[in-house]
């Protein structure tokens, strides 16, 4: 972490979660506004170790913003500034929602962990049976089949459609789920999603919705390692779950995952987390005589 930003963390956390968010986001809107004014555009931070293509996209690395931070897509091009290779913005909705009732956000500062309130999501009631086989089979069947109708009236090619997987789901959960990915040609998975359990907390908090942060971190790993090994690694695999640093990153890139997200390490970590770990990225692939990143994929798997 550096050493500006851990002073400045401690005056950052007497807010609440919620409302630190919105300060920093409207930083970050204002330095949006600054770069259109000056049509600039911003670059990350990037390698040739770290680059990548997938889905007919290039990636400069393979260090992502998770979905959540960016709700309304508000900042699209101010996070390849802070050295994010990619971002996911969202999540959008066809209708606009008013959210859960605050307070809905919680900080757990010991546990370097959040919880926030996709199929997978926890945080809309009943949403988590939608990963059934059945279900999700027949969600995803009429989501590539209108992907493909769009694509047809715009000569052009489909949109790559990803499915988020939840971290609770058993081991015959998550071979449903990957079976349903290879059956309607999904383009890749995202896992995982934040959890519902409160296993090993320091805090005493019993507040519903998902937990995000370090203590996901060993079980987003190993879902994705089942994942990849379901699919034979036919499938990329975005993985997400308590990174704040490069080791963190590489063992989930090890473990069977493409591209990487995270969302809770920038708050724990500060801003320009992505630039550390691509650069930390590097090192490590360097120190195992690995030319790419795709080469580190799945080896631990």
């Amino acid at each position: 972490m550096p050493s500006w930003y851990s002073a400045l963390r401690p005056l950052l956390f007497r807010f609440d979660p919620e409302r630190a968010h919105r300060l920093a986001f409207a930083l970050l809107v204002g330095i949006e506004h600054v770069l259109q004014r000056r049509g600039q555009t911003a670059r990350p931070w990037t390698h040739p170790s770290l680059q990548q293509r997938l889905w007919e996209i290039d990636f400069a690395n393979p260090i992502g913003l998770a979905a959540g931070f960016d709700k309304d897509a508000r900042a699209p091009h101010v996070w390849p500034l802070l050295g994010f290779g990619f971002a996911e913005l969202g999540t959008i909705t066809a209708l606009a929602q008013p959210g859960n009732p605050q307070p809905r956000m919680f900080r757990l500062a010991r546990d370097r962990a959040v919880i926030t309130v996709n199929v997978s999501s926890p945080n809309t009631p009943g949403l988590r049976d939608l990963q059934t086989e059945e279900q999700l089979g027949k969600l995803v069947a009429v989501l590539q089949e209108e992907n493909l109708a769009l694509a047809h009236q715009a000569d052009a090619q489909p949109r790559p459609v990803l499915i988020k997987v939840a971290p609770d789901l058993s081991a015959e959960g998550l071979d449903a789920v990957a079976r349903v990915a290879q059956r309607h040609a999904a383009a890749g998975l995202v896992a995982t999603n934040t959890t519902i359990t409160r296993d090993d907390l320091l805090a005493l908090i019993q507040e519903p919705g998902g937990l995000s942060g370090a203590p996901l971190r060993a079980r987003s790993t190993e879902v994705i390692r089942h994942l990849y090994r379901a699919t034979a690694g036919t499938l990329p695999i975005i993985g997400v779950g308590g990174i704040f640093d490069a080791a963190h990153a590489y063992e989930k890139i090890r473990a069977g995952a493409t591209l990487v997200q995270l969302y809770t390490g920038m708050i724990f970590e500060g801003p320009f987390i992505a630039r550390h770990i691509a650069r930390g990225l590097v090192q490590l692939l360097q120190r195992d005589n690995l030319r790419n990143v795709r080469d580190a994929v799945g080896r631990d798997a």
